[in-house]
């Protein structure tokens, strides 16, 4: 399970990078107006249905871990089982996480609109916020005793 846990890491940090740099980049161009790409002109009444759009994956990523994690909480299942699910949740929680910020980038480089950056902050609170960690995990899985302490060694770096 430790080497799954570092696997399950490595993947996280890769949805949480690649949007990362994309939004900064669609930023500073918005912001500064130095730069000059030929961007296309998008109907503007697309904007508001990109940002609910957003809101939705944010919100549908939020809702549905959590109810699935109060699941898991009460299954009667094994720590590995558990981790697993936990594990695969997880994965499918940062890959809506990905998309949001990926169309929060799409939406300010067309529209040029703040609320595609407020929505890209929320994104970012909800990415710090869920980032796998053993102490998450406990948390998450209210694990004690045994469960706890091997959950715990995933700390320890071999």
């Amino acid at each position: 399970m430790k080497k799954e846990y570092f696997v399950l890491e490595r993947n996280v940090l890769i949805l949480i990078a690649i949007p990362l740099p994309a939004f900064s980049f669609v930023y500073l161009y918005t912001s500064s107006g130095n730069l000059d790409l030929d961007i296309p002109t998008l109907p503007s009444a697309w904007w508001p249905f990109i940002l609910i759009a957003i809101c939705a994956l944010l919100l549908y990523s939020l809702l549905t871990f959590n109810k699935a994690m109060m699941g898991l909480r009460e299954a009667n299942v094994t720590l590995e089982d558990k981790w697993r699910q936990y594990a695969r949740l997880t994965i499918r929680r940062f890959y809506l996480l990905f998309m949001a910020g990926i169309l929060c980038a799409i939406g300010l480089l067309f529209y040029e609109n703040p609320g595609f950056t407020v929505a890209y902050a929320i994104t970012l609170g909800l990415v710090s916020l869920g980032k796998p960690t053993p102490d998450r995990i406990i948390r998450l899985l209210r694990l004690k005793g045994e469960d706890r302490e091997i959950i715990e060694d995933f700390k320890r770096r071999d």
